[in-house]
């Protein structure tokens, strides 16, 4: 059976939680006892899953160079991203005033990981991106996700500016994020249905996208570099919504 790497204590650890099912087996590092490291063998124990001492040497080439497995790695069945057609189901879903990333041009898997875990702690309904010149939900975009992969789910479109005029049609306000733009991020209302669009860095959004928003706006600078990250900005953006509706409840 195909499977892909889970590897990171909290990553793994919340994979076991959430999707245990989903968990082919476990792999620890050869000498590797502690308490943090106890709990998740716990967790797959109760689980009834495969646990296997591996050589710190293999594992390390599993991780791939530069990412730290601390000691664990979890092998699962592919992730199956939810497709364009549960969209309509997803949103039909949506209880009370929506909240919604959009993610144009954003090709790092680290930073889909981190947009993924801010939007999961700021009550993201759904991400959504184009299927062109976007990240993949791989084993790097999991890990950095903390366990928000198994939570949000992302959904690449074939036609990002038709998806956005479906949104619209539901009564969702698009809000575009750019420099140029004259209101602040907050100075605009964030407190109904709406949906953030975060574009790539230093690009920004594509020209279609930009026309399809309904409003666009910017985060104010006071330094001299010209623009965040693109996962710090989401996090700005999506907390700042937060904020507004937590003021107005």
């Amino acid at each position: 059976m195909k499977s892909e790497a889970v590897y990171g204590l909290h990553a793994v650890t919340t994979l076991l939680q959430r999707s245990p099912d989903q968990v082919i087996e476990i792999w620890v590092q050869k000498g590797r006892q502690d308490k943090r490291m106890q709990v998740v063998l716990d967790l797959a124990t109760e689980q009834g899953l495969m646990i296997s001492d591996v050589d710190k040497g293999l594992m390390n080439q599993k991780a791939g160079e530069g990412n730290n497995h601390q000691g664990i790695i979890a092998w699962r069945k592919p992730v199956q991203n939810k497709s364009e057609k549960h969209l309509p189901d997803i949103l039909d879903a949506l209880s009370g005033s929506a909240l919604i990333l959009i993610l144009d041009g954003v090709t790092d898997p680290h930073n889909l990981g981190a947009c993924l875990r801010t939007a999961d702690a700021a009550g993201v309904q759904v991400v959504i991106a184009p299927k062109d010149k976007s990240a993949p939900l791989n084993a790097t975009a999991a890990k950095v996700a903390c366990g928000a992969a198994e939570a949000v789910p992302y959904i690449q479109v074939t036609n990002l500016a038709r998806t956005m005029k479906e949104l619209q049609e539901r009564g969702i306000w698009i809000i575009g994020t750019a420099g140029e733009a004259q209101q602040t991020i907050y100075q605009q209302d964030l407190k109904g249905a709406v949906a953030i669009v975060m574009g790539a860095e230093g690009a920004g959004m594509r020209r279609l996208t930009r026309e399809h928003c309904d409003f666009l706006a910017h985060i104010p600078m006071a330094g001299e570099v010209s623009s965040l990250n693109v996962s710090v900005a989401t996090g700005v953006c999506l907390f700042e919504a937060v904020r507004q509706r937590q003021t107005a409840g």
